[in-house]
């Protein structure tokens, strides 16, 4: 109670300078948690009456405060993100963000790309899972990057998936960016939903492709009986592969790069999958070993080779790559090319 009056006094001597005094805007902006009275010259809805006076707290993250009953008047009557608010009126504010805490750090060797205030991208080896969830262990992506950079990911997210702007199947390696600040998760949330990303992957695939480039573009939902499957059907979501044949092997497979247009859930794997060119290691989907091949294949052979997105500061064009791993470059010298 002490410090809810202290804000207020706070905030109250403040007021009339609201918009000329640089210091009392601060003070404002520094309270994400307590008492509020609306600013005299300030009308509008509550959601972007709040996203002006707190501006490093983002406008999705107040809606949900409101949504959640952490916003309401000071007697405890709720709101809504439309509700208009006046001069002087008076509300109860809780902005404040989970902490990242619950994730227990997980020691592990991150194959780092870049680093900076705002981003991180990393090299994700196979076999390990993006971030926690239902039947997952304590070695996560999330886990490695809470001991790497503990407290600064985005707590947007938090407590399992902060800063995680896109995900990569468990078996599948490669580029992966993860946001630390709110204008950088924003930004790339953005970048990826409006398909301004580029996502390029490299893959071994099952059986002789026809010709030397081509696409797929069959729209992708949830598999009807399988429900941790996706599978080619006339309802579902959008989704285009386009592909280019890098090198054939005489025992059967193709090596290919491809690159994916929209981001759905297992896309590639399912769009070779419905060509009957299921990616090697690719149990899921239809891949059979077979006990003649030179190489057994322990995953799924699929790699995120680069990864290009603008920069949420400057938005310059970045471009990350990483290289193949071990596993997929020995399986393709175990095998032999065609002429």
């Amino acid at each position: 109670m002490v410090l809810r009056w202290r804000i207020w006094n706070c905030l109250r001597s403040a007021r009339p300078k609201l918009r000329s005094s640089k210091s009392s805007k601060i003070t404002i902006r520094a309270m994400i948690k307590g008492f509020f009275r609306c600013p005299l010259d300030v009308t509008g809805r509550i959601d972007k009456v709040l996203a002006d006076q707190f501006p490093e707290v983002s406008r999705t993250w107040i809606r949900k405060a409101i949504e959640e009953g952490r916003v309401t008047r000071s007697d405890g009557s709720k709101l809504e993100p439309k509700t208009k608010v006046f001069p002087d009126d008076e509300l109860m504010v809780d902005l404040e963000r989970p902490s990242c805490s619950p994730i227990e750090p997980y020691d592990y060797p991150l194959k780092i790309l870049h680093e900076d205030d705002h981003l991180i991208v990393v090299n994700k080896d196979s076999g390990m899972v993006t971030h926690p969830g239902d039947g997952t262990s304590a070695d996560t992506l999330v886990h490695a990057l809470m001991h790497h950079c503990p407290d600064q990911l985005c707590p947007i997210g938090a407590p399992k998936r902060p800063g995680i702007v896109h995900r990569l199947d468990k078996e599948t390696s490669g580029v992966m960016v993860i946001a630390k600040s709110e204008q950088a998760y924003h930004s790339l949330v953005s970048q990826f939903s409006d398909r301004k990303t580029q996502k390029k992957y490299c893959a071994l695939v099952s059986g002789q492709l026809s010709g030397t480039e081509g696409e797929f573009n069959g729209a992708i939902a949830r598999h009807p009986k399988v429900r941790v499957k996706m599978t080619v059907a006339e309802h579902g979501k959008p989704a285009l592969t386009t592909w280019r044949l890098i090198k054939r092997f005489e025992e059967g497979f193709s090596f290919i790069d491809c690159e994916i247009k929209t981001g759905r859930t297992h896309q590639i794997r399912v769009h070779f999958s419905n060509a009957s060119n299921p990616i090697a290691g690719d149990l899921t989907y239809g891949f059979k070993q077979n006990g003649k091949s030179p190489v057994f294949f322990s995953r799924v052979m699929l790699h995120a080779c680069e990864l290009s997105f603008s920069c949420p500061r400057s938005s310059e064009r970045l471009t990350f790559r990483a290289e193949i791993p071990d596993d997929l470059e020995l399986a393709l010298q175990k095998l032999t090319p065609t002429e």
